[in-house]
């Protein structure tokens, strides 16, 4: 399922029209997105949590030249399913 083919199921299951299912997609995206930047975790019962995860400094290889490359700490976004939604999934 795309962007679009999430917008077109909540505009047919909450009975609006799909300019305003997309502006509620897009503002559920956008509050999502702040709360990590924030370094928030998303808590939605049922369906699971949105954190953000510390990945600490390393090192790699260049793969083409073996060369040792110092990879900087970052910050990634993660996300764990809720139990109800890993039964869904598994039948």
């Amino acid at each position: 399922m795309n962007q679009a083919e999430l917008i077109e199921t909540v505009a047919t299951n909450a009975g609006i029209k799909k300019a305003d299912a997309a502006k509620v997609v897009q503002a559920v995206f956008e509050g999502i997105s702040g709360a990590l930047g924030r370094g928030e975790d998303v808590r939605l019962a049922g369906f699971g949590i949105f954190e953000v995860a510390e990945r600490a400094a390393r090192e790699g290889r260049n793969p083409r030249t073996g060369e040792v490359v110092a990879i900087a700490a970052s910050k990634a976004p993660k996300f764990k399913p809720a139990k109800q939604l890993r039964d869904s999934v598994n039948g």
